[in-house]
């Protein structure tokens, strides 16, 4: 692949989407081609499926997750993902198949291997070339969503952002767990309390990758 992946990983309110959104303003700026990409999403069937990923009033079992969320994957993939890594393009990620294993593998308890085993299939066995993994208690975290939904009427909080914080805390630990397993790579970024600090430290962790453009 000429191109690059760079995912944005970490638990609800750590974060990702403001943080990607930057880096990708950021590389457009210095002249680099760059995509901006998030889950569930992306594509057409990607954003039916989120809504009821994330809004749906009915109880989602476990695996019925798992597969909607590959379902949204292999879409992307195939669409999006795959043609723009073979042009040359910088591809910027707000989550991707780590996601899975520290959402529905660690904190739903749903069999490990199987969900490693299907995402190879569902990526095509893409796998990103830098994951930066903003790491923050949960608690703090999910604070500073409720206040920011809290300020805008119009935003309720998903389901994930509802479940019990012993959930969150077990997607945390599986993010840690991964990111041990895949130190080259997967960057630990502390979130900051000023988000400038923290984006500093993801251009630091970025740059290196960026010879591989020119």
């Amino acid at each position: 692949m000429k191109g690059i992946l760079i995912s944005f990983e970490g638990v609800d309110g750590s974060g990702k989407s403001t943080q990607s959104r930057r880096l990708y303003h950021w590389l457009r700026r210095i002249g680099y081609d760059t995509i901006h990409l998030e889950e569930p999403g992306g594509s057409n069937l990607g954003e039916s499926v989120k809504k009821i990923l994330l809004y749906s009033k009915g109880e989602i079992e476990g695996l019925s997750e798992l597969f909607l969320f590959f379902a949204c994957r292999a879409q992307l993939v195939k669409e999006t993902i795959l043609p723009s890594l073979k042009k040359g393009k910088i591809l910027i990620i707000d989550r991707f198949s780590d996601s899975t294993l520290a959402y529905q593998g660690y904190g739903r308890g749903i069999d490990k291997g199987l969900i490693v085993r299907l995402n190879k299939i569902v990526t095509k066995g893409i796998t990103p070339d830098l994951t930066i993994l903003l790491d923050e208690r949960p608690k703090a975290a999910l604070k500073r969503t409720k206040s920011r939904k809290g300020q805008k009427s119009s935003l309720s909080a998903d389901r994930f952002e509802n479940e019990p914080l012993s959930f969150h805390q077990r997607v945390r630990k599986g993010y840690l767990k991964i990111a041990l397993c895949n130190k080259k790579r997967i960057k630990i970024i502390p979130v900051r309390a000023d988000e400038d600090d923290t984006f500093q430290e993801i251009k630091k962790a970025v740059l290196p990758l960026l010879t591989k453009m020119t």
